[in-house]
């Protein structure tokens, strides 16, 4: 591929921007511009939500021995079934035609309101996400306080829901969501610290340009490839999961227990917008996994920079889904005890650790030659004797947990 294609694919989302906004008067351009990246985002996002339901479906069907969804086709083409693509869209009508059920007892004002909170919070950390080389939303020199302080304000959400149900059960699950979410926000944090210390910036593009080396023009200087980033990366997906209540974090909603959490009360549309932010939730973390750790729109190997940006960013994101996919298929459900006991006596301490080895890492940046090695072992051990020492101390005076399967 010539460089002149290669570059106009890069563009390509840029000038069909510019056509479309060059005919509306130039007072109009500003605001045109700006619903035209809120509507590509919404539309792209939308469908990407649609669609890993359908995957995610599939995924565990497999896993579970089953086939998931494959009924769902167009009607008016009879045995066109198309493999249960279309079962998303049969689920929004569902969504939509189902009888909006509301306590009396409720406080209607915000029963209504947190599901368009949830949703609205979870759509604005897309924001600041550098999605290609050019195609940044809002390009922020302080992006990843953005990205936190809007993410938090999701728990605002779940505490309205519980507390304006007049349930027990959704008070109750409510507040637990909250001591989960506040918990694991800790070690979120203090995962992304040691990125900030070595880039130098609290800019989403910019820490993705400080990953676009390459040594022999095939090994990324991506984070992840570090000592620090790697526990650092191993801590921010394990909190991520947290973050968006998925398996084996999912307790504020786990059935089992207190029936649908701070859901019990909802239903038809408004269950679906939480449904909804749940997945765009998990979907914006992923992405900031890929921009943080994983080298953000940047290729694996720079003979591979012709392909354009975002279709790297999409395909780590993609990679990213399934993996949190394959762990909920995989893993079984926490206790409480288990999932705090997990954040304060493990993940955070070990945390603060990879803060000090970014630290080293960074101070001794100059070392070359023999000491080089002698960098990446002390870099390493920083990490894992800690973490062999308080995975002692976490399962210390606790039995082996026996699993037993049906045969």
């Amino acid at each position: 591929m010539s460089a002149a294609s290669a570059n106009f694919l890069e563009t390509a989302p840029l000038l069909a921007r510019d056509w479309l906004v060059q005919f509306l008067p130039a007072p109009l351009q500003w605001f045109a511009h700006n619903l035209i990246t809120i509507v590509a985002i919404l539309a792209v996002f939308g469908i990407f939500f649609a669609f890993t339901t359908v995957a995610e479906r599939k995924l565990l069907g497999r896993l579970q021995n089953r086939l998931g969804p494959n009924r769902a086709g167009l009607p008016w083409i009879k045995g066109l079934k198309l493999w249960g693509l279309t079962q998303p869209f049969a689920d929004a009508v569902k969504a939509l035609t189902k009888e909006d059920i509301v306590p009396a007892a409720a406080d209607k004002v915000l029963h209504f309101l947190a599901p368009c909170v949830v949703v609205a919070f979870s759509l604005l950390t897309f924001a600041v996400l550098p999605f290609g080389r050019h195609l940044v939303p809002v390009e922020l020199d302080a992006a990843l306080l953005y990205f936190f302080a809007a993410g938090a304000a999701t728990e605002l959400a779940i505490f309205m829901a519980g507390w304006s149900s007049r349930n027990k059960y959704s008070l109750l699950a409510a507040m637990r969501a909250l001591a989960q979410l506040i918990s694991y926000e800790l070690p979120l944090l203090l995962s992304v610290v040691p990125v900030v210390l070595i880039a130098g910036t609290l800019s989403t593009q910019q820490i993705v340009h400080a990953q676009g080396f390459w040594t022999f023009g095939f090994l990324p200087h991506w984070f992840v490839f570090t000592p620090w980033g790697f526990a650092g990366f191993i801590i921010f997906l394990i909190a991520a999961l947290a973050e968006s209540n998925r398996s084996p974090f999912d307790l504020p909603e786990a059935e089992s227990e207190l029936i649908a959490g701070h859901l019990t009360e909802y239903s038809g549309f408004k269950y679906a917008l939480f449904f909804m932010a749940e997945y765009f939730g998990l979907t914006a973390l992923s992405g900031l996994g890929v921009t943080l750790f994983l080298g953000g729109w940047q290729a694996p190997i720079e003979g591979l920079q012709f392909i354009p940006s975002y279709l790297w960013f999409m395909g780590k994101l993609v990679a990213m889904i399934v993996f949190f996919i394959w762990v909920r298929g995989t893993l079984l459900r926490l206790r409480i005890d288990q999932l705090t006991r997990l954040s304060w006596q493990f993940l955070v301490p070990l945390a603060l650790l990879n803060l000090g080895n970014a630290a080293f890492w960074s101070l001794t940046s100059g070392w070359s030659g023999p000491l080089q090695f002698v960098r990446w072992g002390v870099s390493a051990a920083i990490v894992i004797i800690p973490f062999v020492l308080l995975g002692r101390r976490l399962n210390a005076g606790r039995g082996p947990r026996t699993y037993r399967y049906a045969t």
